[in-house]
């Protein structure tokens, strides 16, 4: 993994969103989802009622690996190790346990796989899943990554999903209470 660690704001929120790691320009930028994945990820926040400096300033945003992995030999970025994996988990646990999040937003496989299995994206996005985390039951409603490499959110059922994925959010109580 190469520094820095990447995080966002700290700030205390019924929201949680989880991304997988940082790419190469977050680390010079100081800030999660700084580049091309962001821009797209914060048209979708912004299209249900928050911009991104709001969302910045009022969902507590973090990762399964808080470092970039670095690249793959033939180019994009290389998945994290399990052995990286559990060396930032216990990060998360206890920001779980800090914030007891009412609505989990993981974003892309990586995220959404620490929370549940997945086998195909279709199966899980678009939809709200109860979870027990650390003692405390949270909302989870899992989002496509929003990286231009990813073309699922741009062909049907994805962008179908997504936009119901984006609805239930609108709709939840945690996320009501930040606008």
């Amino acid at each position: 993994m190469i520094g820095p660690v990447v995080t966002g704001e700290p700030v205390i929120s019924p929201v949680m969103l989880i991304g997988q790691a940082p790419g190469d320009k977050e680390g010079p930028a100081g800030k999660p989802f700084a580049w091309t994945a962001g821009k797209t990820l914060f048209k979708w926040f912004d299209s249900i009622g928050l911009s991104e400096e709001q969302f910045r300033h009022r969902v507590y945003m973090t990762a399964v690996c808080r470092c970039f992995p670095g690249k793959k030999p033939r180019g994009g970025d290389r998945v994290p190790t399990h052995e990286e994996i559990e060396k930032c988990a216990q990060w998360m646990r206890v920001e779980f346990d800090l914030l007891q999040p009412k609505l989990i937003i993981p974003v892309g496989k990586l995220a959404i796989t620490q929370f549940m299995e997945v086998n195909r994206l279709n199966d899980i996005i678009g939809h709200c899943h109860k979870l027990e985390i650390n003692g405390s039951v949270t909302d989870t409603i899992p989002l496509s990554h929003p990286s231009g490499a990813s073309t699922w959110h741009h062909t049907e059922p994805g962008k179908t999903l997504l936009q119901d994925a984006l609805e239930l959010i609108a709709d939840h109580p945690a996320w009501r209470s930040l606008l």
